[in-house]
């Protein structure tokens, strides 16, 4: 960053005039001025041979420091904030007591006022909850709350979820969530006009099951209805249900819990190993000549060596092996001795 590197610049400029300040004080005029030229320019230069090194530590201490804002909650800040007054308060009046003593110094009021501020600040942002009503935006927090995205909502496997009580804790529909699925059920385009009709079926067949609550929170800062998520969970301490895999990944990078259902059905899946026996349907030939290829219940597929002559048909199969794609499981099987099943 221009702004980082001309401080590094403007830092070396400035220990070599220290450093002039400390070493040529008693030196004839002429001679400290050209001296002390000499020693800038020397910081200047060590600056430069050190620039690359000393942006990348002060880049990673703001990117630190920026990761520590984002994640201070309103109260927290109220609190601090009040316990930094209270003990300032209280310094000045020590500080006024302290006077008619004869040892004392301005060193006693300022080492009183940091005591103050460390015990103050430290009890208040203990205790943050307690200044809730001092911060704002505020977004009510209650711990075990699952807040649901809009895909996860049209997805609508959820409802069964949540019927076979998978998924306790109370359910939060953000508001900006279901301004998302109404423009979707108004969208000129059938496909996403079909998806956002959808979603709000869906979540009146969740109202049935358990209770909603819709949080009226938004932030006119941020754009985008995932980066509202992952504040409006990071500020309540909400646990993220989503099936967007990208936005799992930045909110996991957020320190934030997320349920994806997609992986939990992936990790549902009944496991298959060598040696099984399996009865699936043949429903078209594989990539290789004279293998089949069939489908479990649960969509994984199964190609079958020397399987495309029961095309159409029933068999029993044997499985070889089981092999885990980035688009899914595959399973790979012969055919079983015993022959056609159908």
């Amino acid at each position: 960053m221009l702004v980082v590197r001309l401080f590094i610049l403007f830092l070396g400029l400035m220990v070599g005039w220290l450093a002039a300040g400390l070493l040529l004080g008693s030196a004839p005029g002429p001679l400290v001025l050209v001296n002390t030229l000499s020693l800038m320019l020397a910081g200047l230069l060590t600056a430069v041979l050190s620039l690359n090194r000393l942006e990348r530590w002060v880049a990673g201490w703001l990117a630190r420091f920026n990761t520590w804002y984002d994640r201070l909650s309103p109260r927290t800040v109220a609190a601090a904030t009040f316990g930094l007054i209270v003990a300032l308060l209280l310094s000045v009046l020590i500080g006024n007591l302290m006077r008619s003593l004869p040892f004392y110094s301005w060193i006693m009021s300022l080492t009183t006022t940091l005591i103050l501020s460390v015990f103050f600040v430290g009890f208040a942002v203990q205790h943050a909850d307690a200044f809730g009503i001092l911060s704002f935006p505020q977004v009510r927090r209650k711990p075990g709350s699952k807040i649901l995205d809009s895909n996860v909502v049209i997805d609508g496997r959820i409802v069964p979820l949540v019927q076979a009580g998978f998924l306790d804790g109370e359910l939060v529909v953000p508001g900006f969530v279901l301004r998302e699925l109404q423009t979707l059920a108004d969208h000129p385009d059938a496909q996403k006009r079909t998806r956002g009709k959808r979603g709000l079926a869906v979540l009146e067949d969740l109202r049935q099951v358990r209770q909603l609550r819709v949080e009226d929170w938004d932030d006119a800062n941020l754009s985008t209805v995932d980066d509202k998520l992952i504040r409006l969970a990071r500020d309540t301490g909400g646990k993220l249900v989503t099936n967007d895999g990208n936005l799992t990944k930045i909110a996991k990078l957020h320190g934030l819990t997320v349920l994806s259902i997609h992986e939990a059905a992936v990790a549902l899946k009944p496991q298959v190993q060598a040696g099984d026996q399996l009865t699936v349907v043949i429903t078209k030939n594989g990539q290789q000549a004279g293998q089949g290829v069939g489908y479990m219940e649960d969509g994984t597929m199964v190609v079958v060596e020397d399987g495309l002559k029961l095309r159409g048909k029933l068999a029993r199969v044997l499985v070889v092996n089981n092999v885990q794609t980035n688009v899914g499981r595959m399973i790979f099987a012969k055919l079983d001795r015993e022959g056609d099943a159908a």
